[in-house]
């Protein structure tokens, strides 16, 4: 298993891609620290998922816009598995889509308290744990949109667009005490939201090269890939998941 013995912290654990992530993570062997803010009950069902499935997992409340409650919680997951190895940042929440005209700063400002300043909360908390005990993996989900920037998602843009920025300049400076920062991008997964039965959606899924959608297991994938030791010399790198999408735009 890729990541036995480890402690993988992921948060917006407790639902979609994020609980997906969290289902792969275990299957190849973390412990799981499943963080929620509002998800609760979700988050809870599927830690009890994991462990009736033979792993290991926690939920962990807190607002990672919140600096002060991501330092109780990473230290709350640090008290109760003993040391922090991973941790995806796929938290994310607000208005998403919309043109210019109809969205408001707050919205933006929303995005980007999710796209960098929560990204800035989580690492700044697990940095000290990471170097301590000789380095760490973080993975930000980020997106696909990245690359095709289209019209209507700038509020969505703002946030994915500083965690981008933010990804490829931590790489460098958390480099030297062996943290590693990468970034997954996922396309238009098959998960608790997306209806893959409709016409649109598989005109959508047969345009692609892979001609299918993806699963929300399959950003899994691409985080356990970076978590563990496959991705130890990779820092820096942006790897989409959108079974050829990012091609057909040239990128």
């Amino acid at each position: 298993m890729l990541l036995e013995n480890k402690v993988v912290l992921v948060t917006g654990g407790g639902r979609g891609i994020g609980a997906a992530i969290c289902r792969v993570a275990a299957r190849h062997g973390a412990a799981v620290a499943v963080n929620y803010s509002r998800s609760g009950e979700k988050a809870e069902a599927l830690v009890r998922e994991i462990e009736n499935g033979g792993g290991k997992a926690r939920a962990f409340e807190g607002d990672v816009r919140d600096p002060e409650a991501v330092q109780r919680m990473v230290e709350a997951v640090a008290s109760h598995f003993g040391r922090l190895d991973g941790l995806v940042n796929n938290a994310i929440g607000g208005r998403q889509a919309g043109a210019l005209a109809e969205a408001s700063l707050e919205d933006y400002a929303n995005a980007f308290d999710f796209g960098c300043k929560a990204v800035i909360n989580t690492i700044t908390a697990a940095r000290p744990l990471m170097r301590d005990q000789g380095g760490g993996r973080v993975v930000n989900v980020v997106t696909e949109l990245w690359n095709m920037a289209p019209a209507g998602w700038s509020v969505y843009m703002a946030g994915k667009g500083a965690m981008v920025g933010l990804s490829r300049s931590l790489a460098c400076e958390l480099g030297p005490e062996g943290i590693t920062v990468n970034m997954v991008a996922p396309g238009w997964m098959a998960d608790e939201k997306v209806d893959t039965s409709g016409e649109g959606s598989q005109k959508f899924a047969a345009s692609l090269p892979l001609r299918r959608h993806g699963s929300a297991e399959e950003i899994g994938n691409g985080c356990v890939f970076f978590l563990s030791e496959l991705g130890a010399y990779v820092t820096g790198a942006y790897l989409p998941v959108t079974g050829g999408r990012i091609t057909q735009m040239g990128a």
